[in-house]
């Protein structure tokens, strides 16, 4: 495998709990940098890959996952990671593109870690094994309390509420706590932003901190 060490390009990752706004704003981050003339590539977890799609159907809406134990859903997400590190991500940053994803390494830290309440050494010993040497650039956090959460969720009407949208409000503080312990942890990787405030003010927040780690 490649090492991380030699990729030329930048990989910016968002995360949040359901409803916090990270797609929408990876959404126009991508234009803004397009629109630069940057080399953007965005994509997702779990998915990104015809691999990493086929898992996220079976983790997200597939109802054989219903009673899916959560070591079965950590060892899923982690298997579409490393299948995502390996044949898009690590390729597209040696060619120097800007990789944006939705969701990464951190999303099992919290969601199978804090929220499912699986022991922290195996959690981290499965994600270091899935994306190897490679870290992001910096990692955004958008941040919004659990009951706007799940009101946001609520208040979707273009799909049913897939397996994670359907946890209750303890899940959701349990998620959001977790973000933040993360990000006062490792402070010089996580940049946590405001996720009730306005679109335009965190598309202002998010394209300037990019700018100027580029």
């Amino acid at each position: 495998m490649t090492q991380a060490n030699a990729v030329t390009g930048k990989f910016f990752t968002f995360e949040g709990s359901e409803g916090s706004g990270k797609s929408t704003q990876i959404e126009l981050l991508a234009e803004e940098l397009a629109g630069m003339g940057h080399e953007v590539v965005v994509t997702r977890e779990p998915g990104g890959t015809s691999i990493g799609e086929e898992i996220r159907h079976l983790l997200i809406h597939s109802s054989a996952g219903k009673d899916m134990t959560p070591e079965a859903e950590l060892l899923l997400f982690a298997a579409a990671r490393a299948q995502l590190v390996r044949e898009l991500i690590l390729p597209e940053l040696e060619k120097g593109s800007i990789v944006l994803c939705d969701r990464f390494l951190d999303s099992t830290t919290v969601y199978q870690g804090a929220a499912r309440s699986i022991a922290s050494d195996p959690v981290s010993y499965i994600n270091q094994f899935a994306v190897g040497p490679l870290s992001p650039t910096l990692t955004f956090i958008l941040d919004v309390p659990a009951e706007e959460s799940i009101r946001r969720v609520k208040r979707r009407v273009s799909d049913l509420p897939d397996r994670m949208e359907q946890e209750n409000n303890d899940f959701y503080k349990k998620v959001r706590d977790g973000y933040l312990l993360l990000a006062k942890s490792m402070p010089e990787r996580f940049h946590v932003v405001d996720g009730t405030r306005s679109l335009a003010v965190n598309r202002e927040e998010i394209l300037k901190t990019v700018l100027d780690n580029l």
